[in-house]
């Protein structure tokens, strides 16, 4: 048995061979198909990764708790006291790597010369530096000394948009717990370049203790964000966590961002449809390339037969000719994939489409990202429906009328 398989194996690799362009052009054909297949899912996955990092970086964290109307309504009623047993129990979790509280409340910022409607956070910086992009943002001046330091940073879109540089003063106002307008000068000590603009324009960093007392916020903050270990931790910890309050929602990152969740379900959809194309090419291509073979070979197919050679010979030949070129083509294709994936590096520059990327919140630096799921997948999809697909020349070859066959022109 174990010869006789040799021998169908050794047949069809060299019947692959007998018309080198016809099998080189379908060779091309699937080793393309697969290089699509996998650099496609690797970019798509980079993007994906790049739109979690961007969001948890940008102020999202992994988990948000905020008093259950804040996120409806976020003004200066809607804070809590992060004082509570329950809270600190929140933040000692192992789960928990790092965590940031903050009073993120609507303001207007005037220079000289323009205003504007921002987003004020008061940050204690020693955390929120660990905890989002601000503490490797700083490309002018300096980023907060301590929560009571008395200047502000700003982005570098907005100190353009309202025509003022470091160093400059600016006047806050905000709503205070009194209904009342607050306002308070603040001198720019520091300049971030965000990866996005809409987010330099839209944050302002100030120290929380200062903002606090100038709004008569007490211990009140508007949100508590927390990074966790691993992201598979996330729903685990929510669930676990909410509901320890009654006032208190505790939030994953795809609730706070609900259009991420929409995203990843299209890119998945998206690659689906994608693998399905891709095969379908690939399938009608090994389709016609094996039925060419057969149709020029059927007087030989024919004279086996007559000389006692079983179907099931012939069958498996031609079956094997399929595999063996899904075999090679999927070799080469991954090896192609990876060196691909190697000479992009960090990832590819795509900031001539950078309005259409700030749409979706993400840099212009799109990593290849390419998962062993992704992989098993391309190469099992490939492997399978290709090894399908050669059955039906095998099948037609094997149904030959020996008589026929050998008497055909």
């Amino acid at each position: 048995m174990i010869a006789s398989i040799q021998l169908i194996i050794s047949l069809a690799w060299r019947n692959l061979w007998r018309n080198r362009r016809r099998t080189l052009v379908i060779l091309f054909a699937i080793v393309l198909g697969v290089w699509a297949m996998v650099v496609t899912a690797a970019f798509m996955r980079g993007m994906v990764f790049q739109m979690l990092e961007d969001t948890v970086d940008n102020l999202a964290g992994h988990v948000q708790i905020h008093h259950n109307d804040y996120l409806d309504d976020p003004v200066i009623s809607n804070t809590f006291n992060p004082g509570n047993d329950v809270i600190k129990s929140i933040t000692d979790d192992s789960r928990v790597t790092m965590w940031s509280d903050r009073i993120r409340l609507p303001a207007v910022i005037s220079s000289e010369r323009e205003t504007a409607g921002i987003t004020l956070l008061g940050v204690n910086p020693e955390r929120e530096a660990k905890i989002s992009f601000i503490g490797k943002a700083i490309v002018e001046g300096r980023f907060l000394n301590s929560a009571d330091d008395r200047g502000i940073v700003i982005g570098q879109a907005l100190a353009e948009k309202i025509d003022t540089r470091l160093g400059k003063r600016v006047v806050l106002m905000s709503q205070n717990k009194e209904n009342e307008i607050a306002d308070r000068g603040f001198r720019i000590i520091g300049i971030f370049d965000a990866p996005l603009d809409p987010t330099e324009k839209a944050f302002i960093f100030v120290g929380k203790n200062t903002i606090a007392k100038m709004l008569d916020l007490d211990l009140q903050i508007s949100e508590l964000v927390l990074r966790l270990h691993d992201t598979k931790d996330v729903e685990p910890f929510v669930t676990e966590k909410d509901g320890l309050l009654d006032d208190i929602d505790i939030m994953s990152w795809l609730e706070v961002e609900p259009y991420l969740e929409l995203m990843i379900k299209m890119m998945d959809t998206s690659m689906f449809i994608w693998y399905l194309i891709v095969f379908l090419a690939m399938a009608f291509g090994i389709i016609n390339t094996l039925l060419m073979a057969v149709f020029e070979r059927t007087r030989e197919f024919g004279l086996f037969q007559a000389l006692g050679q079983k179907p099931r010979f012939i069958l498996l030949q031609v079956w094997f000719e399929a595999i063996l070129m899904i075999i090679v083509g999927l070799i080469v294709g991954n090896i192609l994939s990876w060196l691909t994936v190697l000479a992009t590096g960090d990832g590819i520059d795509v900031s001539v489409f950078a309005r259409g990327m700030e749409m979706l919140n993400m840099s212009n630096i799109i990593p290849f990202v390419i998962t062993f799921k992704d992989l098993l997948v391309a190469n099992i999809t490939v492997a399978t429906l290709g090894m399908l697909t050669g059955l039906y020349p095998a099948w037609r070859a094997s149904r030959l009328v020996p008589a026929n066959a050998i008497t055909r022109i």
